[in-house]
């Protein structure tokens, strides 16, 4: 296994969304006591650690991602005490703990903003992103809000407008004060000293912006658009030259590893939605001194045929150089990949093979809570819908709610999650899938992917090889991970159809112990719909 200072370099992250994991109080939503008493069922995964989505203390109108107070903890999910009291649980059975820090912008009751509002010449005034309006009193530039809109709003009391990328109840901190920035590496400082084990930073490519406020030129017509938000919200009609993915950033990602490296074993994971999300993932993750690793959308969003996810494989080996992934087909965020990919699929058997592949690939990988159990999208009615992002959009766009509903734990009154009505609907296609059904059924989705986590743990060249892409066809997915000792082929059909290749490379071994069907017959391979297979190759 791994020395621990290196635990996430092919480590296996569970995020876990806090309002919706588990209700220890009654109240309808999800908190950290919740959490903790589930702890065993995460460590019964395989997985190495868990990420928290945010629990500070926020007026929640994005859900917590916009933050009042980044030293303690928001009443609705329980106190610091509650936390500390999780760390030392996840740290008894093994999992590292990793917290989202969201520090690009705060919520607009946070009291650096509060203060920065009153006038131009306060302490903090120059903490947030001000600019005069133009001469005619619109806005200082083209810049939009991925939330819809500009992203600059009016304040009367300085005359001038603020910066938002997202709702705006979230000001952009100004990184080029660098008070600002020592205020923030500060605050994550407080969570090292008790003992976190990362952060997962959330959009880590907006930090700067172009201090000469440039205007962002149109996507020209006929080229792809950022898939950093729906093809429907304006905010992808632009390039994103100068609100995102300034130079200026890696400076600052230097200054943030200097402090991680402070605490030994400590990780970091990137967020960026960005036009061209490998190669900042490339430039974020390489050399050594900047973010440990970085995830894209790359995995995120619809294509996810075998042409395109060898099209993806062989763009980031082609910028990597020494840069680590991290990947996901689901998160908080996006339409559930049961669902988002397998819609029209065998709703069983293809999250299995998805999982497996995903759990191959090079880099470490975060798994969403309810993609063990191959949860679909929740269908969320309008009149339930929470999420300010699908209320601005609807109905084209409906919000990011179908993939935040209750986890089911069993197939009781609000799925064993809560004793009340929960924040948002559980739905009944979810109950049939919960954890208490999938336990002890070999077949489970549930069953399958701590199969395939434990058969990866197994296999050093599954979590810290190379990855070479081999040719298996057109509708087979196949590449080999090699280290030192080991080199395994790794094939997916993750289509509904038997599909058959000959093999390019020479077989030792099938390997075992992964739950899949594979047929080798000399060099010719056979693999039923949804199957995968793990082959020792000289």
């Amino acid at each position: 296994m791994h020395d621990t200072t290196s635990w996430w370099r092919g480590g296996v992250i569970y995020q876990i969304y806090p309002r919706s994991f588990m209700d220890s109080r009654g109240d309808g939503i999800g908190d950290l006591q919740g959490i903790t008493n589930k702890l065993e069922y995460v460590a019964s995964l395989n997985v190495d650690g868990i990420w928290l989505s945010p629990f500070f203390t926020s007026p929640m109108l994005d859900f917590g991602y916009d933050i009042s107070n980044y030293r303690d903890v928001d009443p609705m999910f329980g106190t610091l005490e509650d936390f500390k009291a999780l760390l030392e649980k996840a740290h008894s059975l093994g999992l590292k703990v990793m917290i989202d820090q969201v520090i690009s912008h705060t919520s607009d009751q946070h009291p650096w903003f509060q203060e920065s509002r009153q006038n131009r010449s306060n302490p903090k005034a120059d903490w947030f992103v001000w600019a005069d309006p133009k001469p005619d009193g619109t806005p200082p530039n083209n810049w939009l809000s991925i939330f819809g809109g500009p992203a600059w709003t009016f304040d009367s009391r300085r005359q001038q407008y603020y910066l938002h990328n997202f709702l705006t109840s979230q000001p952009d901190i100004n990184f080029h004060n660098p008070e600002a920035r020592q205020a923030q590496l500060d605050n994550m400082r407080f969570w090292l000293e008790l003992g976190v084990d990362g952060f997962r930073l959330d959009t880590v490519n907006f930090y700067y912006h172009d201090q000469q406020l440039r205007d962002n030129p149109p996507v020209p017509s006929g080229e792809s658009k950022t898939l950093g938000a729906p093809e429907t919200n304006p905010y992808t009609w632009q390039r994103h030259v100068y609100d995102i993915s300034r130079p200026e950033n890696l400076g600052f990602l230097k200054e943030l590893r200097a402090l991680t490296d402070e605490y030994p074993g400590t990780t970091t994971v990137g967020e960026i939605g960005d036009d061209n999300p490998l190669e900042r993932m490339a430039e974020y993750t390489a050399g050594g001194d900047k973010l440990h690793m970085a995830y894209t959308f790359d995995l995120l969003n619809k294509p996810h045929s075998a042409s395109y996810l060898r099209e993806v494989i062989t763009r980031f080996q082609q910028l990597a150089g020494d840069a680590w992934p991290c990947w996901a087909t689901s998160n908080h965020d996006v339409v559930r990949s049961a669902t988002r990919w397998g819609a029209d699929e065998d709703p069983r058997a293809y999250p299995k093979v998805v999982t497996a592949m995903l759990l191959s690939l090079r880099g470490s990988v975060c798994l969403y809570q309810g993609e063990e159990l191959g949860l679909p999208e929740a269908d969320v009615s309008y009149d339930r819908i929470q999420d300010p992002y699908g209320k601005v959009l609807w109905p084209e766009f409906k919000g990011r709610d179908g993939c935040r509903t209750p986890m089911p734990w069993n197939n009781g009154l609000h799925a064993g999650f809560s004793v009340v009505e929960p924040w948002l609907p559980v739905d009944p296609r979810h109950l049939g899938l919960a954890v208490s059904h999938q336990q002890h059924d070999p077949q489970s989705v549930l069953s399958a992917t701590a199969r395939l986590l434990a058969f990866r743990r197994q296999h050093p060249a599954l979590f810290d090889g190379d990855i070479t892409l081999v040719d298996v066809g057109e509708n087979l997915l196949g590449f080999v991970r090699e280290s030192a000792n080991e080199k395994i082929l790794c094939v997916f059909n993750m289509t509904a159809k038997q599909q058959s290749t000959s093999l390019p490379v020479d077989i030792q071994e099938v390997l075992c112990g992964h739950g899949f069907d594979t047929q080798l017959n000399g060099t010719s391979l056979t693999l039923p719909a949804y199957q995968a297979a793990y082959l020792l190759t000289t």
